[in-house]
């Protein structure tokens, strides 16, 4: 087995699956180095398996946040994939790409290249969108099948009727144009064949990339360190199994790129040297490079659930257990629409907190089912529907910092939720938005009562210190390596991805936003695997001299993110 290869790729979720791709595809030997298992769980791949998957700990890195008052003194599991397909693999396959401000504001921040219009081609590239779709913004031939949901319940029709009955237009694709509106999510569930099936990056771009002989991929292999010699990455050392089995090394001619995710990737670089220098040295870590944004900036999408109880009418909570379970699996065997094939939210509402904002900044997300005291995992006895809503672009930011040099020892993880009025304020907005769809006219033959906050729940205050001791994450976790341009203290990566400092280092993965996406983040997480393999092979094509493009990235000039003292 050869352990020297073009490139080594550190996580092999959303963004690593496609560089492999991309790159082999190119002609260059690729390492991929996961620190999950394979993705052979049969509830990776059926659809509704992701109830499964989150709570399964042999896929998943379950990181817990540190408790705050925003949380009601709670300790949130912000669960990470690890397995082939990264978070990909487990998580609820909604396939939205944000608003076209989302990326123009990136671009706005100085980081050229990622403005919407251009990084547009890279969505359509990554897509085969398969129903409705306008084909100047939706792709027809790429690795990545995107699909409409099954309508699993009546309620679904109900809630797009109450939405329109509070002056809400129906928006079919919110892929496209705008968001403004209700209408249908549209997921990562590949349709085309007997039965509908979960398209991770592992399926759509791994697997093809292994077959072209030129990826070597190394399960149950986390990364310790980056390997670094005169301030260039060569290679990445990693554990071959469980603690206390062997390390080793691979080496790479070209560059490593981190891909571990937004609360790995900036453990693994501050544990191999580059990270704010006090507290590198905190934790016995020499300084390589003094880079205070890793693990900075930190942000998350925070949820809160409203659920109601129904009569007269079929939910999840009684086709998903017992002999109904059983009809409903036999079906999706069959071949035949089945709550086995559908994503956990089939719908979904945008819309403003104010009228004079320029874009949709609320969202919330319909399941014709409840769970047990609005937590996932259980469904309620009785039939019920729920309502989660969150703030699309949040401003509160928290940090990650690594506790130790050992991968063993999970970070210290803070995302400083509801930190800022407006986040606050948002919470309300959500539960007052999501409690008028519920008791719309359309619903008013099926609607019995609220559960869950609960009629008693009222007041501003009340509905705050309810989304304090009950909201969670929606698993949003990104910004802990933003991309920025030099004048940014805080900027890790340059718009090139390329770690600032250092020769030889990218980051490709949800650690790089810069700031948050209006939506669930792996769709964009795959375009930004497909744009950093146009930007590698472009360097290889032309390589660029640092110095003359980047003055500040050169070597051997002091700036902020290298001193050492």
């Amino acid at each position: 087995m050869s352990d020297t290869f073009d490139y080594v790729i550190v996580g092999a979720g959303s963004a690593g699956c496609v560089l492999a791709m991309r790159l082999s595809e190119a002609g260059h030997s690729v390492c991929v180095l996961e620190a999950g298992p394979k993705d052979r769980s049969p509830y990776i791949h059926v659809p509704a398996g992701y109830i499964k998957n989150l709570f399964n700990p042999n896929l998943i890195w379950d990181f817990k946040s540190e408790p705050s008052a925003a949380t009601g003194n709670r300790a949130l599991s912000l669960t990470q994939g690890r397995v082939l397909g990264g978070s990909g693999s487990i998580n609820g396959m909604v396939y939205n790409r944000g608003q076209r401000a989302d990326f123009d504001g990136w671009a706005g921040l100085g980081n050229p290249g990622w403005s919407y219009n251009e990084v547009l081609p890279y969505f359509k590239k990554a897509e085969t969108r398969i129903g409705d779709g306008d084909d100047r913004y939706r792709g027809r031939s790429g690795p990545l099948t995107v699909t409409d949901p099954v309508r699993s319940s009546p309620l679904c029709d109900f809630f797009v009727e109450a939405a329109k009955s509070l002056g809400y237009p129906y928006v079919q694709d919110h892929n496209a144009e705008a968001q403004d509106g209700v209408g249908p999510w549209q997921f990562t569930i590949d349709s085309r064949g007997h039965t509908m099936r979960r398209m991770s990056a592992a399926r759509a771009y791994l697997r093809p990339a292994v077959k072209t002989g030129r990826v070597d991929v190394r399960t149950d292999s986390p990364a310790i360190r980056v390997l670094f010699e005169n301030r260039r990455a060569v290679g990445v050392r990693y554990r071959a199994g469980a603690s206390g089995t062997p390390e080793r090394e691979v080496r790479a001619r070209r560059e490593v790129i981190v891909s571990s995710g937004a609360l790995n990737t900036p453990r693994l670089l501050q544990i191999s040297g580059i990270g704010c220098a006090d507290h590198l040295r905190s934790i016995g870590v020499d300084v390589e490079l003094n880079l205070p944004g890793v693990g900075a900036n930190l942000c998350d999408h925070y949820n809160l659930r409203v659920a109601a109880q129904v009569r007269d009418i079929s939910t999840v909570n009684e086709r998903g257990r017992g002999l109904p379970l059983l009809w409903e699996i036999t079906k999706y065997f069959a071949g035949r629409p089945s709550i086995l094939s559908m994503g956990p939210v089939p719908m979904r509402f945008f819309f403003r907190s104010d009228p004079s904002m320029p874009t949709p900044d609320l969202q919330v997300s319909f399941t014709p089912g409840s769970y047990r005291e609005g937590l996932p995992g259980l469904l309620d006895h009785y039939p019920g529907m729920t309502l989660g809503g969150h703030k699309q672009r949040p401003e509160s930011r928290g940090y990650v910092k690594a506790r130790s040099t050992s991968i063993d020892i999970d970070p210290l993880i803070q995302p400083n939720y509801l930190a800022t009025e407006s986040d606050r304020k948002a919470m309300v907005a959500v539960v007052k938005m999501a409690r008028a769809v519920l008791q719309a006219r359309p619903f008013a033959p099926y609607y019995v009562n609220e559960i869950f906050p609960g009629n008693e729940i009222r007041t501003d205050q009340e509905i705050l210190d309810f989304a304090r001791q009950r909201g969670g994450t929606v698993y949003h976790h990104n910004g802990t390596a933003r991309m920025g341009p030099d004048s940014d203290p805080y900027a890790v990566v340059d718009a090139r991805l390329r770690v600032r400092g250092v020769e030889g280092l990218r980051v490709a993965d949800a650690s790089v936003m810069p700031a948050p996406i209006s939506g669930p983040t792996n769709a964009s997480v795959i375009m930004i695997g497909e744009k950093a393999s146009d930007l590698i092979l472009q360097d290889v094509a032309q390589p660029l001299r640092r110095g003359v493009e980047h003055p500040a990235n050169r070597i051997g000039t002091t700036h902020a993110w290298e001193m050492t003292s």
